[in-house]
């Protein structure tokens, strides 16, 4: 295949895995990064354009499930009162290349299962989450946000569902914001590290905006595709496999 078809596959799979990403309320890094790595990215390249992407889909998707009713405020805050500034402090760590593609590729599992639905199915019952649960989950899960790349959501709403701290739906909203908090603070971190953004990432916002706004508003009226979900976990196996390898 030639460079110019190369780039161009790329740009064309981009606003698809927005799109899937945003209809269950999720910013999409995992997907980007595993993308990003098929398409052999640097490392810094990829942590800093994860995260941009994932403030523009996440924000989108928060949008339309907030607008729908779907936004559990006190469930949100019991995880952001940590793992902002825990996205921070790994924003501010330059991580070794090799580390980080180890780091990621198990990383990128999570994702994987979630897309499969080994995972966070939703249950009839519900509990209220206590202050210390939220501090010990969003800490780690914000840590991870900075120094990868990743909003955090792929972790954050199997688990609120796993634990029975919210429905389907209410996770995605929560899971939307917590990403785009996660992202804001981990950009911030490697900005302060010394991070720039590429010129061409304008290119891939333009295209992840598109597919996040379509998704995320399907998403939030019931939208399902379980082949895109299938197709996606695919990708995200081949990169995490690519990962480990390399």
């Amino acid at each position: 295949m030639c460079p110019a078809a190369y780039d161009i596959l790329f740009l064309i799979v981009l606003p698809i895995i927005a799109f899937l990403y945003a209809s269950v309320g999720h910013g999409g890094a995992s997907g980007y990064l595993a993308l990003m790595a098929l398409f052999s990215f640097a490392p810094e390249t990829m942590r800093s354009t994860a995260l941009l992407l994932n403030l523009v889909v996440a924000g989108i998707a928060f949008y339309h499930y907030f607008k729908a009713g779907y936004f559990n405020g006190k469930l949100f805050f019991s995880f952001a009162i940590a793992s902002i500034p825990f996205a921070f402090f790994g924003g501010l760590i330059v991580i070794d290349a090799s580390i980080y593609k180890k780091v990621l590729a198990v990383l990128l599992v999570f994702a994987i299962l979630k897309m499969l639905h080994v995972f966070g199915s939703e249950s009839t019952k519900e509990r209220k989450i206590k202050f210390w649960q939220g501090i010990v989950v969003g800490s780690p899960i914000g840590f991870f946000s900075g120094l990868i790349g990743i909003g955090g959501g792929i972790i954050l709403s199997p688990v609120i569902l796993l634990a029975h701290w919210g429905k389907m739906k209410e996770a995605a909203a929560v899971s939307a914001l917590f990403i785009w908090a996660n992202s804001a603070a981990g950009l911030m971190g490697q900005y302060f590290s010394g991070f720039s953004i590429d010129k061409q990432s304008l290119l891939y916002v333009g295209l992840a905006l598109i597919g996040g706004f379509f998704g995320s508003y399907l998403g939030s009226k019931q939208f399902s595709n379980k082949m895109l979900r299938y197709l996606l976990a695919i990708v995200l196996s081949i990169a995490s496999i690519k990962l480990m390898v390399t």
